[in-house]
């Protein structure tokens, strides 16, 4: 990966220094050649352009091929390659040489093209329509696996990168805030083009005639624009909701976390139709986690968004339908008919649903601090995150394994990390791996039995006041940047009134019902045929682990109360 090349590098192959770029062996090609055409490119032929939906996989066969941001409209002698004139200045590209593949996991998940994929020289590639390598992907284990891998680690890097969507607009407007993390909750590649200082971002302005209504701005492959748009045109224009959901289901798994995404895979895989629906994307709490280390099968660890990538790539392989981002209103249950309404006007009627929604964030209740929530304040600890901060010193509140996982996260770019802890010991809440890690880190400082009592600041923050409270001593901490991890809240309001829910909001299954029901499966809600998994559900083990286990377990229960009739009203 390469800025603003000269003749040299584009003489010189991307070289594989992470296992992105791997070269497909004799009998691999083999396989591809079975379901694909091998077909002559020109110079400077396009194969996939940015922001248009990619209708084939490509493997060069002969010649090299040129991959990078943008619209480069190379057929038209226009743009210098390696230049990004969507504004944010030098642009990621790749060579790719025989045996090498293009793409990455947005060409499985319906998404356009980030990227403008051209023949750098005459040649020839190997032209696999997306249906056949979607077909590999998920039943070759071994030629699948490659692919995968690849899609999956160049996503990351172009995340890394900020090659993808430009937004444009102030980092301190809410909504900017709210595209910025719709695009990183689903794993979208992009950048933030910064009306408060970035020159590009004001000569966008300038060049497309955006009034102040208009902001922000998404650019996607260097041509579309959408002004002020809602979050569901922007996931319309990506391909996220390429299709409407069908009425009816079998079942209806509701939050697309670890819980639901079992759920749905377990269920579709044993015949059931299934419509699984999210707020927001798929991969929940987990999702926001750079690195899970203790997850059974994975010794090196796996990050959050790879797992539900992963996941996801299932749901499709086994015929579920994905609805999101689309957030559930209500439940009816009139007459023994369950129903779903959606925030847009939907409604889906199935015969059981899955609660798996999960759970919401706390806010830190500290003064003023609500003046800065849509703009210095995070919830999740990614690479996004990472970017957006920079080397400035950050502050992370909170003492789990989520606060922990942040705090080494980002203590690995920023120029310092003050982890606060209301309690005295970090071990009565976090993994030892994690205290290990957190103690032994220089750019971490530990503040025990301290709290936020304040946040300061004009048009964002600049500092944070923290009381150690057994003194009462209070210190200034200067930072832009706050990262709340203090645990959640049941996010089951939509269900309504007419459902049992413990003191603390979560829901109640099986025999802890106060209306026995001798045929009420063990995480069966209060309301025939509605069940709860994962998070949401009272007495759960609040571990990833386990709450793939329940949504792995709730299929059989929702195939016993189906073969029963499916109404006990």
């Amino acid at each position: 990966m390469t800025r603003n090349p000269g003749t040299e590098d584009l003489a010189t192959e991307t070289p594989d220094t992470l296992g992105a770029y791997p070269r497909l062996t004799p009998l691999q090609l083999q396989t591809l050649s079975e379901v694909g055409t091998t077909r002559p490119v020109s110079e400077g032929q396009v194969l996939a352009r940015a922001g248009e939906p990619p209708g084939s996989f490509f493997v060069v066969v002969e010649g090299r091929v040129m991959v990078y941001d943008g619209d480069p409209g190379l057929q038209q002698g226009g743009r210098e390659p390696g230049r990004d004139d969507s504004g944010g200045g030098d642009a990621r590209i790749e060579i790719h040489g025989p045996g090498r593949f293009v793409g990455d996991i947005g060409f499985l998940e319906g998404q356009p093209s980030f990227a403008t994929i051209a023949a750098l020289e005459r040649g020839s590639v190997l032209d696999v329509p997306i249906p056949a390598l979607e077909r590999i992907v998920t039943g070759d284990p071994l030629l699948g696996d490659v692919i995968l891998r690849a899609y999956l680690i160049r996503r990351s890097m172009a995340i890394g990168f900020g090659s993808g969507l430009r937004i444009v607009g102030s980092r301190f407007s809410p909504d900017t805030r709210r595209l910025l993390d719709f695009a990183a909750r689903n794993r979208i590649p992009h950048r933030l083009l910064d009306l408060e200082g970035d020159p590009s971002a004001e000569a966008i302005v300038r060049r497309l005639r955006v009034g102040v209504d208009d902001v922000p701005v998404v650019i996607i492959g260097g041509s579309r624009i959408l002004r002020n748009p809602s979050i569901v045109e922007v996931s319309d224009a990506l391909g996220l909701r390429s299709s409407r959901p069908p009425a009816t289901s079998d079942v209806l798994v509701v939050g697309a976390g670890p819980a639901g995404l079992a759920a749905t895979v377990y269920a579709a895989s044993d015949g059931f139709s299934v419509v699984l629906s999210d707020a927001v994307a798929t991969g929940g709490q987990a999702a926001r986690s750079a690195r899970i280390e203790n997850y059974l099968g994975f010794p090196s660890g796996i990050s959050g968004a790879e797992l539900a990538d992963r996941a996801g790539l299932q749901v499709a392989k086994f015929g579920a339908t994905l609805f999101a981002p689309s957030a559930a209103q209500r439940l009816t249950s009139a007459g023994g008919e369950l129903e779903v309404h959606f925030e847009d006007g939907t409604r889906i009627s199935a015969r059981a649903v899955v609660v798996a929604s999960g759970m919401e964030y706390n806010r830190l209740a500290a003064e003023h601090l609500d003046r800065f929530e849509y703009t210095s304040v995070y919830y999740a600890a990614t690479v996004n995150e990472a970017r957006e901060c920079g080397t400035d010193p950050v502050v992370v509140v909170g003492g789990g394994n989520s606060a922990g996982q942040a705090a080494v996260f980002l203590a690995g770019t920023a120029a310092h990390v003050h982890l606060i802890v209301r309690g005295d010991d970090l071990a009565e809440s976090m993994s030892r791996y994690l205290v290990a890690q957190v103690e032994a880190h220089p750019r971490i400082t530990v503040h025990r039995r301290t709290e936020v009592v304040e946040a300061t600041g004009t048009t964002h923050l600049e500092s944070v006041v923290v009381e150690h409270r057994p003194s009462g001593t209070r210190e200034e901490i200067a930072a832009e940047h706050l990262f709340v991890f203090i645990g959640s809240t049941p996010a089951t309001s939509w269900l309504g009134p007419g459902i049992e829910r413990d003191e603390r909001g979560y829901l109640i299954t099986g025999s802890g019902t106060t209306s026995p029901d001798a045929r009420r499966q063990p995480l069966e809600t209060s309301v025939p045929g509605v069940f709860a998994i994962g998070d949401a559900r009272s007495g759960s083990v609040k571990r990833m682990s386990a709450a793939i286990g329940e949504g792995a377990s709730v299929v059989k229960m929702v195939y016993d109360y189906l073969e029963t009739g499916g109404s006990r009203f």
